[in-house]
Protein backbone atom coordinates (compact mmCIF):
# COMPACT_ATOMS: atom_id res chain seq x y z
CA UNK A 1 0.00 0.00 0.00
CA UNK A 2 1.38 3.53 -0.84
CA UNK A 3 1.73 5.22 2.36
CA UNK A 4 -0.31 8.60 2.59
CA UNK A 5 3.02 11.23 1.75
CA UNK A 6 3.49 9.67 -1.05
CA UNK A 7 -0.32 10.09 -2.12
CA UNK A 8 -0.09 13.53 -1.36
CA UNK A 9 3.17 13.93 -3.60
CA UNK A 10 1.32 12.59 -6.26
CA UNK A 11 -1.84 14.49 -6.33
CA UNK A 12 0.55 17.77 -5.99
CA UNK A 13 2.40 16.91 -9.00
CA UNK A 14 -0.88 15.99 -10.88
CA UNK A 15 -3.06 19.18 -9.64
CA UNK A 16 0.21 21.50 -11.34
CA UNK A 17 -1.07 19.98 -14.91
CA UNK A 18 -1.06 16.62 -16.53
CA UNK A 19 2.19 16.74 -17.80
CA UNK A 20 4.11 15.34 -20.98
CA UNK A 21 7.75 16.36 -19.82
CA UNK A 22 9.93 19.26 -18.61
CA UNK A 23 12.15 21.54 -21.27
CA UNK A 24 15.69 22.38 -20.36
CA UNK A 25 14.16 26.11 -19.62
CA UNK A 26 11.18 24.33 -17.12
CA UNK A 27 8.64 25.26 -19.51
CA UNK A 28 5.73 22.90 -19.21
CA UNK A 29 5.25 20.61 -22.40
CA UNK A 30 2.01 20.09 -23.58
CA UNK A 31 0.25 17.84 -26.01
CA UNK A 32 0.57 18.99 -29.95
CA UNK A 33 -1.49 17.98 -32.64
CA UNK A 34 -1.32 14.36 -34.74
CA UNK A 35 1.34 14.65 -37.11
CA UNK A 36 -0.01 14.98 -40.29
CA UNK A 37 -2.97 16.18 -39.08
CA UNK A 38 -5.11 19.27 -40.31
CA UNK A 39 -3.67 21.23 -37.21
CA UNK A 40 -0.63 20.49 -37.97
CA UNK A 41 -1.35 21.11 -41.93
CA UNK A 42 -2.86 24.72 -41.33
CA UNK A 43 -1.16 26.68 -38.62
CA UNK A 44 0.54 29.99 -39.92
CA UNK A 45 3.87 29.36 -39.10
CA UNK A 46 3.60 26.07 -41.66
CA UNK A 47 1.84 28.28 -43.98
CA UNK A 48 4.93 31.07 -43.76
CA UNK A 49 8.03 28.84 -43.90
CA UNK A 50 6.27 27.51 -47.05
CA UNK A 51 6.53 30.80 -48.76
CA UNK A 52 9.24 30.84 -51.53
CA UNK A 53 12.44 33.15 -50.21
CA UNK A 54 10.70 33.48 -46.51
CA UNK A 55 13.70 34.13 -43.87
CA UNK A 56 13.17 32.28 -40.48
CA UNK A 57 11.81 34.94 -38.16
CA UNK A 58 12.45 32.84 -34.68
CA UNK A 59 16.02 32.72 -32.90
CA UNK A 60 16.51 30.03 -30.29
CA UNK A 61 15.97 30.62 -27.32
CA UNK A 62 19.14 31.69 -25.01
CA UNK A 63 20.64 29.24 -22.18
CA UNK A 64 19.02 30.01 -18.86
CA UNK A 65 22.17 30.76 -16.66
CA UNK A 66 23.25 28.76 -14.34
CA UNK A 67 21.40 28.44 -10.96
CA UNK A 68 22.61 30.09 -8.43
CA UNK A 69 23.05 28.44 -4.73
CA UNK A 70 20.03 30.55 -3.70
CA UNK A 71 18.18 28.75 -6.76
CA UNK A 72 19.22 25.11 -6.61
CA UNK A 73 18.15 25.23 -2.43
CA UNK A 74 14.55 26.82 -3.07
CA UNK A 75 14.41 23.46 -5.58
CA UNK A 76 15.07 20.73 -3.00
CA UNK A 77 12.02 19.01 -1.52
CA UNK A 78 11.66 20.10 2.40
CA UNK A 79 9.71 18.28 4.99
CA UNK A 80 6.35 20.44 4.08
CA UNK A 81 6.63 18.40 0.41
CA UNK A 82 6.63 14.57 2.43
CA UNK A 83 4.56 15.17 5.80
CA UNK A 84 4.91 12.94 8.33
CA UNK A 85 6.79 10.48 9.67
CA UNK A 86 9.76 12.25 7.72
CA UNK A 87 11.74 14.89 9.09
CA UNK A 88 15.40 16.44 8.72
CA UNK A 89 18.08 14.22 8.78
CA UNK A 90 19.72 13.21 12.47
CA UNK A 91 23.29 12.60 9.86
CA UNK A 92 23.91 9.20 7.92
CA UNK A 93 21.76 5.86 8.44
CA UNK A 94 23.37 3.53 9.99
CA UNK A 95 23.00 0.81 6.63
CA UNK A 96 25.38 3.47 4.76
CA UNK A 97 28.84 2.37 6.96
CA UNK A 98 26.86 -1.31 7.85
CA UNK A 99 26.33 -2.18 4.31
CA UNK A 100 27.44 0.71 1.30
CA UNK A 101 31.11 0.51 2.52
CA UNK A 102 31.72 -2.79 0.38
CA UNK A 103 34.27 -3.90 -1.92
CA UNK A 104 33.79 -5.86 -4.99
CA UNK A 105 35.95 -7.32 -7.01
CA UNK A 106 34.30 -6.08 -10.97
CA UNK A 107 35.71 -2.57 -11.42
CA UNK A 108 32.16 -0.93 -12.31
CA UNK A 109 30.79 -2.87 -9.49
CA UNK A 110 32.65 -1.46 -6.92
CA UNK A 111 32.56 2.03 -8.63
CA UNK A 112 28.74 2.06 -8.04
CA UNK A 113 29.22 0.95 -4.56
CA UNK A 114 32.23 4.04 -3.48
CA UNK A 115 29.44 6.45 -5.22
CA UNK A 116 26.13 4.98 -3.63
CA UNK A 117 28.30 5.37 -0.33
CA UNK A 118 30.32 9.10 -1.38
CA UNK A 119 26.36 10.18 -2.35
CA UNK A 120 28.21 11.39 -5.38
CA UNK A 121 27.62 10.14 -9.01
CA UNK A 122 29.79 12.72 -10.94
CA UNK A 123 33.40 12.63 -8.82
CA UNK A 124 35.65 15.11 -9.92
CA UNK A 125 33.03 16.45 -12.94
CA UNK A 126 30.68 17.84 -10.99
CA UNK A 127 31.69 21.98 -10.45
CA UNK A 128 29.06 24.28 -9.71
CA UNK A 129 25.68 24.93 -7.63
CA UNK A 130 25.07 22.00 -5.84
CA UNK A 131 23.04 21.94 -2.71
CA UNK A 132 21.96 18.65 -0.50
CA UNK A 133 19.52 17.81 2.11
CA UNK A 134 18.37 14.72 4.00
CA UNK A 135 15.20 13.74 5.20
CA UNK A 136 14.99 10.79 7.51
CA UNK A 137 11.67 8.13 8.33
CA UNK A 138 12.20 6.98 11.32
CA UNK A 139 9.20 4.24 11.14
CA UNK A 140 10.86 2.65 8.47
CA UNK A 141 13.88 3.86 9.20
CA UNK A 142 14.25 4.98 5.29
CA UNK A 143 16.70 7.94 4.07
CA UNK A 144 16.03 10.33 1.31
CA UNK A 145 18.86 12.19 0.13
CA UNK A 146 18.09 14.73 -2.10
CA UNK A 147 20.58 16.97 -4.52
CA UNK A 148 20.38 20.15 -7.11
CA UNK A 149 23.05 20.41 -9.10
CA UNK A 150 23.89 22.67 -11.85
CA UNK A 151 26.62 20.50 -14.36
CA UNK A 152 27.22 20.97 -18.02
CA UNK A 153 24.89 18.18 -19.81
CA UNK A 154 27.62 16.22 -21.14
CA UNK A 155 28.90 15.31 -17.67
CA UNK A 156 25.48 14.57 -16.75
CA UNK A 157 24.59 12.79 -19.88
CA UNK A 158 28.04 10.51 -19.23
CA UNK A 159 26.80 9.55 -15.92
CA UNK A 160 23.39 9.00 -17.12
CA UNK A 161 25.02 6.85 -19.93
CA UNK A 162 26.91 4.45 -17.09
CA UNK A 163 24.07 3.94 -15.20
CA UNK A 164 22.25 2.49 -17.57
CA UNK A 165 24.63 -0.37 -18.40
CA UNK A 166 24.92 -0.98 -14.61
CA UNK A 167 21.69 -3.37 -14.31
CA UNK A 168 23.42 -5.75 -17.22
CA UNK A 169 27.52 -5.55 -16.37
CA UNK A 170 26.19 -5.42 -12.63
CA UNK A 171 22.90 -7.73 -12.53
CA UNK A 172 23.99 -9.67 -9.69
CA UNK A 173 27.62 -9.13 -7.78
CA UNK A 174 28.72 -10.08 -4.64
CA UNK A 175 30.48 -7.63 -2.01
CA UNK A 176 32.39 -7.77 0.83
CA UNK A 177 31.31 -5.21 3.77
CA UNK A 178 33.72 -3.38 5.94
CA UNK A 179 33.78 -6.40 8.88
CA UNK A 180 34.49 -9.22 5.92
CA UNK A 181 30.43 -10.62 5.71
CA UNK A 182 29.35 -11.35 2.47
CA UNK A 183 26.75 -9.18 0.31
CA UNK A 184 24.74 -10.08 -2.61
CA UNK A 185 23.85 -6.98 -4.52
CA UNK A 186 21.01 -6.95 -7.46
CA UNK A 187 21.07 -4.04 -9.91
CA UNK A 188 17.71 -3.58 -11.44
CA UNK A 189 16.35 -0.32 -13.95
CA UNK A 190 14.07 1.72 -12.49
CA UNK A 191 10.88 3.11 -14.11
CA UNK A 192 11.17 7.20 -13.83
CA UNK A 193 8.62 9.44 -14.58
CA UNK A 194 8.86 10.96 -18.14
CA UNK A 195 10.28 14.39 -16.76
CA UNK A 196 13.24 16.06 -17.75
CA UNK A 197 15.36 16.00 -21.30
CA UNK A 198 16.86 12.62 -19.58
CA UNK A 199 16.74 10.39 -17.11
CA UNK A 200 17.94 7.36 -15.54
CA UNK A 201 16.86 5.08 -12.48
CA UNK A 202 18.45 1.99 -10.55
CA UNK A 203 17.13 -0.31 -7.70
CA UNK A 204 19.84 -1.49 -5.56
CA UNK A 205 18.70 -5.07 -3.48
CA UNK A 206 21.64 -5.63 -0.93
CA UNK A 207 21.20 -9.37 0.88
CA UNK A 208 23.39 -11.14 3.68
CA UNK A 209 24.88 -13.66 1.75
CA UNK A 210 26.28 -15.37 4.65
CA UNK A 211 23.22 -17.10 5.83
CA UNK A 212 21.58 -19.57 4.16
CA UNK A 213 20.15 -19.51 0.81
CA UNK A 214 16.38 -19.79 2.25
CA UNK A 215 16.66 -17.29 4.75
CA UNK A 216 18.93 -14.53 3.24
CA UNK A 217 18.11 -10.98 4.40
CA UNK A 218 17.58 -8.17 2.90
CA UNK A 219 19.67 -5.17 4.11
CA UNK A 220 18.96 -2.78 1.78
CA UNK A 221 16.35 -1.46 -0.78
CA UNK A 222 18.28 1.62 -2.13
CA UNK A 223 16.26 3.96 -5.06
CA UNK A 224 18.92 6.03 -7.40
CA UNK A 225 17.26 8.57 -9.49
CA UNK A 226 18.98 10.87 -11.61
CA UNK A 227 17.17 14.17 -13.86
CA UNK A 228 19.03 16.05 -15.98
CA UNK A 229 16.57 19.32 -17.06
CA UNK A 230 18.54 21.51 -19.34
CA UNK A 231 21.79 22.20 -17.25
CA UNK A 232 20.14 21.80 -14.28
CA UNK A 233 19.80 18.17 -12.64
CA UNK A 234 18.54 16.42 -9.73
CA UNK A 235 19.74 13.34 -7.60
CA UNK A 236 17.59 11.20 -5.38
CA UNK A 237 18.48 8.35 -3.53
CA UNK A 238 15.74 6.78 -1.25
CA UNK A 239 16.04 3.82 0.39
CA UNK A 240 16.74 1.52 3.37
CA UNK A 241 16.23 -1.87 5.26
CA UNK A 242 12.75 -2.08 5.43
CA UNK A 243 9.72 -1.19 2.74
CA UNK A 244 10.87 0.90 0.13
CA UNK A 245 8.20 2.38 -2.07
CA UNK A 246 8.94 2.50 -5.86
CA UNK A 247 6.10 4.74 -6.36
CA UNK A 248 7.17 7.10 -3.41
CA UNK A 249 10.24 7.54 -5.60
CA UNK A 250 8.24 8.59 -8.44
CA UNK A 251 6.42 11.10 -6.70
CA UNK A 252 9.90 12.47 -5.43
CA UNK A 253 10.85 12.48 -9.09
CA UNK A 254 8.03 14.01 -10.30
CA UNK A 255 7.65 16.92 -7.96
CA UNK A 256 11.36 17.82 -8.10
CA UNK A 257 11.44 18.21 -11.21
CA UNK A 258 8.44 20.28 -11.20
CA UNK A 259 9.46 22.75 -8.20
CA UNK A 260 12.84 23.09 -10.24
CA UNK A 261 10.75 24.25 -13.45
CA UNK A 262 8.77 26.71 -10.75
CA UNK A 263 12.24 27.84 -9.58
CA UNK A 264 13.36 28.37 -12.60
CA UNK A 265 10.13 30.01 -14.46
CA UNK A 266 10.12 32.34 -11.25
CA UNK A 267 13.64 33.63 -12.16
CA UNK A 268 12.40 34.57 -15.98
CA UNK A 269 9.51 36.70 -15.01
CA UNK A 270 12.01 38.57 -12.12
CA UNK A 271 14.27 39.77 -15.50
Amino acid sequence: MIRTPSRVLVVAAMSAGALVGVSACGLIVGVGPEPGSGAERHTPAASHSARPGAKPSATAPAAPPPLTEAQAQAALLTQGDLGAPWAPTQGAATWRDGVLKAHADVPECRKLLDALYTDDLFGADATGARVVTGLDDAMDQTQLRYQVLSLKPTVVDRTLAWLKTLPGACAKFTAVNDRGALQGVRVDEAVLPVVGDARQGLRVTVTNQTQSTDSQQTLLTLDVAVVRAGDDTIVLTHGGPGDVSADATKAFVQVGVQRLADVRKQARLRV
